[in-house]
């Protein structure tokens, strides 16, 4: 990759968390003569610097999902899946990403309408029961064809970034980066039976809230976009648009599965 003559900083907010980071930045980006921008310059940015964890990636990734920007990761949260380097390698990894030296994967994401409203989830999205502890009953659909009707407490549809979150937490199987599909898993469903489905693109899914008085909520990336009264549906697609997360040469998928979720 080009040197890095731009980067934008985008952090998770708790200043105190990364204020000697953020010094730490500043003096690895004057060696490397680079010109840092605040988070709301992110699109004047050559590449995007995260200091924070993967809610913090999510963010930047999403802002910069129609500008082509990659963007790369320092730990500073707690599973850190989406980044590239921990705290103590900063410095070092900054100056090589600095010099071009990061390779970039490009992920899918999935549209999402509801409501006549369109949202774009980069790691998921789930649709789950408006009310603690009461199950709600779904029917779901694929390229138009009824698959079933199920009670349980909700389903998530995954993308390969978010397949190694609530997904994987949930039982479902990880997708490896680079794989254009999506994962479906229910959420405590009320069945000896049922496994999680993955789908390529092309397959286009429908979930419908079935159940006869209870709402449900829909969730893209952990946010609350909208309720399912009874009888109102969800439509979900792998959409056209790529997320682009930025890693040291050596990260690669496999080294970073092993070394978060790995044994120890």
């Amino acid at each position: 990759m080009p040197p890095v003559s731009r980067a934008a900083v985008v952090s998770h907010g708790r200043t105190r968390d990364v204020s000697g980071a953020l010094k730490r930045l500043r003096a690895t980006a004057a060696l490397a003569g680079v010109e840092l921008l605040p988070d709301d310059e992110v699109d004047g940015a050559d590449l995007v610097v995260v200091l924070g964890g993967d809610g913090t990636m999510l963010r930047a990734l999403t802002r910069t999902l129609d500008l082509a920007i990659p963007v790369i990761g320092v730990n500073f949260g707690r599973v850190g899946f989406l980044t590239s380097m921990g705290p103590d390698d900063l410095e070092a990894g900054l100056a090589r990403a600095f010099a071009g030296e990061y390779r970039v994967a490009e992920l899918a994401t999935l549209d999402v309408e509801i409501g006549g409203t369109r949202h774009v989830a980069i790691n998921d999205t789930v649709v789950a029961g408006s009310t603690l502890g009461r199950m709600i009953e779904l029917d779901y659909a694929i390229r138009g064809e009824p698959i079933g009707s199920l009670p349980c407490d909700g389903l998530i549809c995954a993308t390969p970034a978010g397949s190694t979150a609530y997904n994987l937490s949930n039982g479902g199987p990880v997708l490896v980066w680079g794989l254009d599909a999506a994962v479906l898993s229910f959420v405590a469903p009320h069945s000896l039976h049922v496994r999680p489905l993955v789908i390529g693109r092309g397959s286009d899914l429908v979930v419908r809230n079935a159940s006869p008085e209870a709402q449900a909520t829909v969730l893209i990336d952990g946010h609350a976009v909208g309720d399912l009264e009874p009888g109102a549906d969800v439509s979900l697609c792998i959409g056209d648009r790529r997320s682009r997360i930025a890693m040291l040469p050596e990260q690669t998928f496999f080294r970073r599965y092993a070394d978060v979720f790995g044994a120890a």
